[in-house]
């Protein structure tokens, strides 16, 4: 779990900092509704992410108002893209997936949101309809969030799913204080999402540079060291503190590889 940041007294704008994340989208429609889910419950920051066809009339009716918001929604081909600059992403998810990440009720969702909206960018990420999330899309994320419907008549339409976690963000906000605000000392920033990315694909090709997996697949300890530093909620500083390691160690494999090809040659 990320790490608590320091206290301000600031009032930073926690509803203009969290964003709402609609992956793969099959219907135009639902991207309506959830904008209309949104502003009534004060959030206007709608992201899409390659949804499968274009806004619609359908998706400006069922908006009902909210159409400002779907006008300024970028959209993006890939999850990683929309959230590249975010300190925090939560993941909607309806379902255990192999993937193991914390799982949070709406309720504790919203607040560890808001917690994070304070200083930084954070975003809610809502699956396609039919199949949700996929893993790797699920790996992006610092936490899952699950709505604990009935299991026997568990499914839920994407625009409900956004309405639920919306209200729970709505009274979240509204308990908030502007005394309680808290943002991160400047010599001590939250790494972005985009930053730690980088991180771990460095990360991966040291590993393999080192012979580390031994012709075993990386997939296995990548996911566990994912979880690992997701947890410690790593800062500017420390990542760049780490891709130096890393960096050193894929100069010092290389050279060990050049002087094993060295003493090989005639």
């Amino acid at each position: 779990m990320p790490a608590p940041v320091p206290q301000s007294t600031a009032a930073p704008d926690l509803a203009g900092n969290i964003r709402i994340v609609l992956v793969g989208t099959q219907h135009p429609g639902n991207i309506g509704a959830a904008a209309r889910a949104m502003k009534t419950m004060g959030l206007s920051r709608l992201v899409l992410v390659a949804p499968e066809k274009p806004l619609d009339d359908d998706a400006q009716r069922r908006s009902a108002g909210a159409e400002d918001l779907l006008q300024s929604a970028p959209v993006h081909a890939t999850l990683a893209e929309a959230v590249a600059d975010c300190r925090l992403v939560l993941g909607c998810t309806a379902r255990s997936r192999r993937v193991q990440l914390e799982q949070l009720e709406p309720d504790a969702a919203a607040g560890r949101l808001l917690q994070f909206a304070a200083a930084d960018t954070v975003a809610l990420v809502f699956g396609r309809e039919r199949t949700g999330l996929t893993n790797e899309e699920l790996q992006l994320c610092h936490a899952s969030v699950h709505i604990p419907s009935d299991p026997a008549f568990s499914s839920l339409n994407l625009a409900a799913a956004v309405q639920v976690l919306a209200y729970e963000l709505r009274l979240a906000l509204l308990a908030a204080a502007p005394a309680d605000a808290a943002i991160p000392r400047s010599d001590d920033l939250g790494a972005t999402h985009e930053q730690v990315e980088g991180f771990f694909s460095q990360l991966a090709e040291t590993l393999d540079a080192i012979d580390f997996h031994k012709g075993r697949s990386p997939d296995s300890a990548m996911r566990k060291l994912r979880r690992l530093f997701l947890r410690t909620d790593l800062t500017v500083n420390e990542v760049r503190l780490l891709r130096g390691v890393l960096a050193d160690a894929q100069r010092m494999a290389r050279l060990a590889g050049e002087g094993e090809g060295g003493r090989l040659s005639p």
